[in-house]
């Protein structure tokens, strides 16, 4: 079944309380006050079900000037604006500032509704409507349907309800898409159920059961029950009014300007960038650090306009701004706002979020304005692009970089993919989930990490490679352990590099000496060779040849790594070629005898017992012997 919202809006006592009673049999003022007094002062809801079926919801909201922000906290989200005008009274000051907000939000359809046409003729009547042309011209009701009715007497809503249904016959269905976003407007306590709370869904689905948080609090719960139209229903979509019980939160933790949504799926932010509109009526230009009230979904705080692009912006124009706030707000990419002057409090302008999250920006600065641009105009892929571009952060998460971006979650995926698709970004998996990079980035970091290498094995030819810790604090700080050793493996994969246990080298490099350096690696091995089972200790390489300690640390190391020579014990060194001879004289014996002393084998590799058991005791850790009392036998 399709539902749309209905907001009203006009002047205070211009009949759209009781508009909306003809219309749906509710009346909307609830409160003792707004009995007494005749007027609406708190959001009033009602809902009735069009000829064609669709189901609409009607969000009364208030006409007088003080109750203007409550006007504000119900009007946002809708598919339909019934602008009110009393025949009797014409245009008055609410209905150009509900025009001037109603235009600001871009609400897409309306209709002008005049009412209490019953206390004039007809000649007053054309005059009001005339009035009332000339109002809309060049606002989204510029092309709006006129109506004209009485409450009071009937006359005229059964025309009023066919057009109704006719515009809601061609409106669309919001699409079900993202999670689950309620900006709260209302919350109160139903005796037996808890906390209860209202208001429009503008994106995504929720279900009985879900976990949901609410924000800026913070505080998470779960859906207990859901109903729209005083319905009582399992799920609830985008576009529809709609009542939360919430499991486990006191009234007094939520209020109106909180917002409804999924876990992780939302932030908070002090401050929001966006394309300002400051309206031509406003009577002097908006000055940079100007204390403004903000609006935006079902919030009201206070914030300072930082002008990105002038020191002053002119009524009738536009501008880049950022609005530090003083409270913290919730908003998506491309959500509407409204600024209403700090005082005297009245209605100057609005505009349309580009960053809900935002860094703080740096005024006048050629770069911030580019960047912002092209925030406010790129497609979906061209933000994710920017985004993945403008910090220090390397890889991403899927969940960071939909935060980022402030975009819908399917929007921001379906683009994600594309660019992996054309090789624009690049993907891979760590700790069981999935990262990505820009790929430009990445070679450019390809490129850092071969030079870094290529110097590092100039100086350090007999290394295996720098350490991946080095590595990652001089390139990539920002990167933990798991995802660090992960995107090495990228790269090792796409042949940049080569991973050597804790190491990194070049892709191709092998460790060894340099043409300089090779007589005295094939004398200091042909030593190791000669001397058999008796072989010299590293000491009196050292001195022989005359090494300095850096040179004599470096080329034992490699000498080590390299398996040219094997460390049998503290100072006890053996070359690998000669080992193996001792493994088969020794695999000879046991064959023939069975069994060995250390005096044998002493005798069988002619040396001293010094270097005997050094080399029995290795060949038992390499399980090739096993000491069974003082003799050997084979494992």
């Amino acid at each position: 079944m399709k539902h749309i919202v209905i907001g009203t809006a006009g002047h205070v006592d211009h009949g759209k309380t009781v508009l909306v009673k003809a219309l749906t049999g509710t009346d909307t003022d609830r409160l003792k006050e707004e009995k007494e007094r005749g007027i609406s002062i708190e959001l009033g809801f009602a809902s009735f079900t069009l000829p064609s079926g669709i189901q609409a919801g009607i969000v009364d909201v208030p006409g007088h000037e003080r109750f203007i922000k409550n006007m504000l906290a119900g009007i946002g989200g809708m598919d339909m604006v019934l602008l009110v005008v009393a025949a009797d009274e014409g245009i008055m000051p609410q209905t150009r500032e509900h025009l001037d907000i109603i235009d600001l939000l871009q609400i897409p359809q309306g209709i002008i509704v005049i009412t209490k046409i019953d206390l004039v003729d007809r000649d007053w009547l054309e005059l009001v409507r005339e009035e009332v042309s000339e109002l809309v011209t060049g606002t989204v009701l510029q092309d709006a349907p006129v109506a004209e009715v009485s409450a009071a007497s009937g006359q005229g809503l059964k025309e009023l309800v066919d057009l109704i249904d006719r515009i809601a016959v061609e409106i669309k269905e919001r699409p079900v898409v993202g999670h689950a976003r309620i900006p709260i407007d209302r919350v109160f306590s139903m005796t037996g159920f808890g906390t209860v709370v209202t208001g429009t869904m503008v994106e995504g689905r929720l279900r009985v059961g879900d976990t949901v948080q609410i924000l800026p609090e913070g505080i998470e719960s779960r859906v207990r029950g859901i109903q729209v139209h005083n319905r009582k229903v399992d799920t609830a979509e985008a576009g529809q009014r709609v009542a939360v019980n919430l499991a486990g939160i006191e009234l007094e933790q939520i209020r109106r300007g909180s917002v409804l949504g999924v876990p992780g799926q939302l932030r908070t932010s002090y401050r929001l960038d966006a394309r300002l509109k400051l309206l031509p009526g406003t009577p002097k230009p908006l000055a940079n650090r100007a204390r403004v009230r903000v609006h935006t979904g079902t919030a009201e705080v206070l914030a300072r306009v930082i002008l990105l692009e002038a020191d002053e912006l002119e009524p009738g124009r536009t501008a880049l701004a950022q609005l530090e706030c003083e409270n913290p707000l919730v908003a998506v990419k491309g959500d509407r706002l409204v600024i209403r002057s700090y005082s005297p409090m009245r209605t100057i302008g609005g505009g349309k979020v580009i960053d809900p999250i935002p860094p703080k920006r740096k005024r006048l600065d050629p770069g911030v304005i580019e960047a912002l641009t092209i925030k406010e105009k790129g497609t979906p892929g061209e933000l994710l692009e920017q985004f993945m571009a403008a910090g220090k952060q390397v890889a991403f998460s899927k969940e960071e970089l939909f935060h980022g971006l402030g975009l819908p979650a399917e929007t921001a995926e379906s683009a994600l993919n594309t660019l992996v698709s054309r090789e624009t970004v690049k993907q891979f998996a760590s700790d069981g989930r999935q990262y990505y990079v820009l790929s430009s980035l990445y070679r450019q970091k390809a490129a850092e990490l071969a030079e870094t290498l290529e110097k590092f094995h100039a100086s350090f030819p007999l290394r295996p490679g720098v350490s991946k810790e080095e590595l990652r604090s001089k390139h990539f700080p920002g990167l933990n352990n798991k995802l660090f050793n992960a995107l090495l493996d990228l790269y090792q994969h796409d042949g940049f590099i080569r991973i050597v246990g804790e190491n990194i080298a070049r892709h191709g490099f092998e460790p060894g000496p340099g043409p300089g350096q090779q007589k005295l690696f094939g004398d200091i091995e042909e030593k190791y060779l000669r001397s058999e089972y008796q072989t010299p200790g590293w000491e009196e390489i050292v001195s022989q040849f005359r090494l300095n300690r850096n040179d004599s640390e470096e080329i034992l190391n490699f000498l080590i790594n390299s398996r040219i020579l094997l460390k049998l014990e503290d100072n006890i060194l053996i070359h690998r070629k000669n080992l193996d001879r001792a493994k088969e004289l020794i695999l000879e014996f046991l064959g023939k005898n069975g069994e060995m002393t250390l005096a044998a084998s002493r005798d069988l590799l002619k040396t001293s017992r010094k270097y005997a058991l050094p080399i029995m005791n290795y060949f038992d850790r390499e399980k090739i012997t096993r000491r069974v009392e003082d003799k050997r036998v084979l494992y």
